[in-house]
């Protein structure tokens, strides 16, 4: 690459998506990983060409052609799996005067990139980790010196350590909320490196958990610092799945989002996932229903559908859910239905990743390979 072909960063890059400035992308990808997984936005128009028709064009002389294929306007983002080929892309586009950059590190990069942003809370200090690659969100709990994380991923231990310390805060406990088919769960990793105490479900553990956890049990309250965190049983999305409510806030982990609900077929596949469901609707509306309105739902993934709050974060309230979600407003058995008609597909890997988070398997692959895709742990409905 030539020193006047820029590049731009994983963070400069979803800045502009963030800010709804117009991205351009040309991913020269095989059409496989593209189809695994891409940058995706309300601002970005997106381009697939793959790097032999790029070659090919640059050869025989046809790339303005080539470029008129782009969708978008503005600079054209060339994006690859590790920053390199679409660097050579990027200096031969801008050799042909065309405005281009490449995407340094590519997806690699952009699978790293994890960006924490605060809660609007009184007292206690919650940071929402987001991954924009995969839609996966944790949480640190900070309060008087103590800290706590929410589903951590193993591929940010350090990222949890360092915060923690920045809040000058020890880590004293992690929490699963249910055995993750998405991602590789942190838990046991975090809890090695800081000495915290590794917590989930009694219903998470008996799945087969095959290392030592202590258990964090429905209605039982921790303290960290001078926060009260009380655990919620939410089960539906997994058997084991548990809720936690904390200063007015409820990290939902996967059962409601702000967008969606969860999907119920994960544990027992299909032929346990009616029942699951069932569970699903008692949660949302028995469960949650002790709730105010004014309770905070901070929860465990993300989509392109949901919408931030004007804090940044991707949070709304009880009320607000309930007033929007047309699961608040059906019967049991039309959720049931409308539920199971249409799931989408699996998560990439997750027969492996819930075996790797159930301590059953070792991981022998990088956890970016296992996790690639979007995490599709909520319902289509």
């Amino acid at each position: 690459m030539t020193d006047q072909t820029p590049a731009i960063t994983p963070r400069e890059l979803y800045d502009r998506i963030e800010a709804g400035e117009p991205v351009r992308i040309l991913d020269i990808r095989d059409r496989t990983a593209v189809e695994q997984w891409q940058i995706t936005g309300d601002s970005v128009t997106f381009t697939f060409l793959p790097r032999s028709k790029v070659l090919q064009a640059k050869a025989i002389g046809t790339v303005d052609g080539l470029v008129g294929e782009i969708d978008g306007e503005g600079p054209i983002t060339v994006v690859c799996a590790e920053g390199r080929a679409s660097a050579e892309v990027a200096d031969f586009l801008t050799e042909a005067g065309h405005d281009a950059q490449n995407l340094a590190e590519g997806m690699e990069g952009w699978a790293d990139l994890y960006v924490g942003t605060e809660l609007e809370t009184q007292g206690v200090r919650i940071v929402q980790y987001r991954r924009p690659s995969s839609g996966c969100l944790a949480y640190l709990i900070v309060s008087d010196g103590e800290a706590a994380v929410v589903d951590p991923l193993a591929a940010f231990t350090d990222r949890y350590v360092a915060d923690a310390t920045g809040f000058d805060a020890e880590i004293e406990c992690v929490i699963d909320t249910h055995v993750h088919a998405d991602h590789v769960s942190g838990l046991r990793e975090l809890a090695a490196e800081t000495g915290a105490n590794p917590l989930m479900s009694p219903e998470a553990r008996e799945r087969g958990v095959a290392f030592e956890t202590e258990t964090i049990t429905d209605g039982e309250t921790l303290t960290v610092g001078d926060a009260t965190v009380e655990a919620m049983a939410a089960p539906g999305h997994t058997t084991g799945m548990t809720a936690l409510v904390v200063d007015g806030v409820l990290l939902s982990g996967d059962s409601l989002f702000v967008e969606s609900v969860a999907r119920p077929d994960l544990e027992r596949e299909d032929a346990g996932a009616a029942d699951l469901a069932h569970e699903l609707y008692v949660t949302l509306t028995e469960q949650f229903g002790l709730l105010p309105d004014d309770v905070l739902v901070a929860p465990g993934h993300y989509s392109e559908a949901a919408e931030q709050a004007t804090d940044g974060t991707y949070s709304a309230t009880l009320g607000e859910l309930r007033g929007e979600l047309w699961t608040f407003e059906t019967t049991e058995a039309a959720f049931v239905e409308r539920i199971l008609a249409d799931l989408p597909p699996r998560p990439a890997n997750y027969e492996r990743l819930i075996a790797i988070n159930l301590g059953q398997q070792t991981q022998t692959e990088d956890a970016l390979e296992l996790e690639l895709g979007p995490n599709n742990c909520a319902a289509t409905a």
